[in-house]
């Protein structure tokens, strides 16, 4: 080991500690008042005490570690170290017949005095250097309770110790009564989660921090609801595993959004599977520069395909994914093309151009009230004819898998747009009927059912946050409407993984969780923000065109099987007629605009379960 200068000031330091402990011990043992005789044995004997212990020290590696990450470990091995020494010292003077008389007090008491100064010298250094005496030493920086007292409440408590970062924390809060009344890191933990608004007022405290990064999200939810009812401002902190790589730090700390109280578990991914499907292989999105094309387009890059074709009718979309995903994935190699899925011969060329080995369609129009009406011809050409484009260029040029992004709007619809899509899953079903007729083999045609996923476009949480900024009111259709959430990269993730397991005809359905009611919502935004509803008022304007109370993920003459994910079952649907495919596609190609009601009693007739307002 090279002798660097701190090095050198640590050895020094633990020198003049071994004199000073022996010389202490002799001091205690004659109550402070050591003879004569016995204070010459006690210097005479240095010379021989201090190099032995010095060299023991060495042996045992007690200077290869940095003070000021001094631990358990490294009070262990001063333990080890000055206990041979103990043993050692008077095995020393025997041998060398040094003529000193001492007591045995003294080689019992020295040791204890060694360990003691060597251990509480190396962790008050660590203190130190980790601010905790300069954050007693300053009042200004905030008072904060932690709710949660375990490994991400210690490792929070570690990275505010060394950067405090304007608050200190004056306690814990945690539902498991083995920790209540305990200590981490010195700090009291003071009760459960549940009793956060009577803490925070005893201790006044203005600031909570969750350090909760793997508990469920309905726990996290209620005491967000607790401190919001309290007044209370919420933060929170990434994941454990985040913050223990390194990748982030307490700094992070940030305000509690929407989507850490309506997240989900983590989505576990076949990635072997998913290597197969799309690493080094041609891979195309259509509508890549949507809410949910561009996350595919995200998780699909992490999986190395050979090229990644971007096909997207917005201008702006797909110039805004060109400039994202080479800074992301630099080796990625990327095809941008601008393009109308309802154009035929442009699909087909690309496809012929392209070659990709797996396409998924997530093209659409989604919104329900703007294809409700004036729109509907046109949703029904998009969602419709759109799909059957490129789900038969796809065919046309070998693709292996073709996977198309549908909705659970599809259940029992009530609207044109979810009419649409249930005509695009059953386009799908057709189509892999007949590939089925013509034996094993060629493209495999899957169908994606889903909810609503946070922050999309035409989501309700970007119109909420934009009115609350606006002072309110936040306008909700109904008191009792509900909806399912999950999150953008979730919903992407399981796409991929039903395009894994997809076989060819299935519609697969993901686990949407729990429903939510949007009034609800409303409230906890708003809460979120800051205020209450007596500042930001919620008004109910009545359901619009084409809206239901409640989404339903199967139809009722529908049942599901499991899967081997437990976040997918497959929907055992109403087979789709074989005849009707080339009809619709003649209805779609006619040269006339149909009128709404043209529109929907034709949907009403190939959709038996849609139910339109009026017809």
């Amino acid at each position: 080991m090279n002798l660097s200068y701190r090095t050198a000031i640590i050895i020094l330091h633990d020198v003049l500690v071994a004199a000073l402990a022996w010389l202490g011990a002799y001091w205690l043992r004659f109550n402070l008042a050591v003879p004569p005789g016995f204070q010459a044995a006690a210097v005479s004997t240095l010379a021989w005490v201090v190099p032995l212990q010095a060299a023991v020290f060495w042996r045992f590696g007690l200077y290869r570690g940095i003070w000021r990450f001094a631990s358990l470990p490294d009070l262990k091995r001063i333990v080890l170290a000055v206990g041979i020494a103990a043993l050692l010292i008077p095995l020393v003077l025997v041998l060398f017949r040094i003529h000193a008389v001492v007591p045995r007090s003294v080689l019992i008491l020295d040791p204890l005095l060694l360990v003691m100064v060597m251990g509480g010298s190396r962790l008050a250094y660590r203190a130190w250097k980790e601010h905790r005496i300069a954050s007693m030493l300053h009042p200004a920086s905030k008072p904060v309770l932690v709710a949660g007292a375990g490994s991400a409440a210690d490792f929070l408590l570690r990275e505010l110790a060394r950067n405090p970062a304007g608050f200190h924390v004056v306690g814990l809060l945690d539902d498991s009564r083995d920790k209540q009344g305990r200590l981490v890191q010195g700090l009291p933990v003071l009760g459960g989660l549940d009793e956060v608004a009577t803490w925070a007022q005893k201790m006044g405290v203005d600031d909570v921090v969750l350090a909760l990064p793997s508990a469920a999200h309905v726990v996290r939810k209620r005491i967000t609801q607790a401190c919001a009812e309290a007044g209370l401002n919420v933060m929170t902190i990434p994941s454990l595993e985040d913050l223990v790589a390194g990748r982030v730090s307490v700094s992070s700390l940030r305000p509690i959004e929407l989507d850490d109280l309506l997240g989900r578990d983590p989505v576990q991914l076949d990635d072997s599977g998913l290597h197969r499907l799309l690493t080094g292989k041609v891979v195309m999105v259509t509508g890549a520069g949507g809410s949910i094309g561009s996350e595919l387009c995200r998780q699909i890059a992490r999986f190395e395909p050979a090229r990644l074709v971007l096909f997207e009718q917005s201008e702006l979309a797909l110039y805004a994914m060109e400039q994202e995903l080479p800074q992301r994935f630099p080796n990625l190699a990327i095809a941008p093309v601008i393009g109308d899925v309802k154009n035929a011969a442009w699909v087909d060329r690309v496809m012929a151009g392209q070659k990709p080995a797996v396409v998924f369609h997530a093209a659409a129009y989604k919104h329900v009230p703007l294809m409700e009406n004036a729109n509907a011809w046109e949703a029904v050409r998009n969602n419709v004819l759109g799909t059957r484009v490129v789900a038969a260029a796809a065919q046309a040029h070998g693709v292996a898998k073709f996977v198309m992004i549908s909705t659970d709007k599809a259940v029992n619809p009530t609207n044109v747009m979810g009419a649409t899509k249930r005509l695009a899953e059953m386009m799908c079903q057709s189509m892999q009927r007949r590939q089925d007729d013509h034996g094993p083999g060629g493209t495999r045609f899957v169908s994606v059912r889903f909810g609503n996923v946070l922050g999309s476009s035409g989501s309700v949480i970007p119109k909420f946050q934009k009115q609350i900024e606006a002072g309110g009111p936040v306008t909700v259709t109904h008191p009792e409407i509900t909806r399912y959430f999950m999150s953008i990269p979730e919903a992407a993730q399981l796409v991929l993984q039903a395009g894994l397991m997809g076989e060819g005809g299935e519609i697969f359905v993901l686990d949407m969780g729990e429903p939510v009611k949007i009034a609800e919502l409303a409230k906890m935004m708003i809460r979120l923000s800051g205020a209450d509803e007596d500042r930001i008022r919620i008004e109910y304007t009545g359901l619009r065109p084409g809206e239901k109370l409640y989404e339903e993920l199967l139809a009722d003459d529908e049942s599901t099987l499991p899967t081997p994910h437990p976040k997918l079952r497959v929907a055992k649907a109403r087979a789709a007629d074989a005849g009707w495919c080339d009809e619709c596609m003649a209805w779609l190609a006619q040269q006339g605009l149909p009128d709404e009601a043209a529109v929907k009693r034709q949907l009403q007739a190939w959709v038996p379960e849609y139910k339109p307002e009026s017809v």
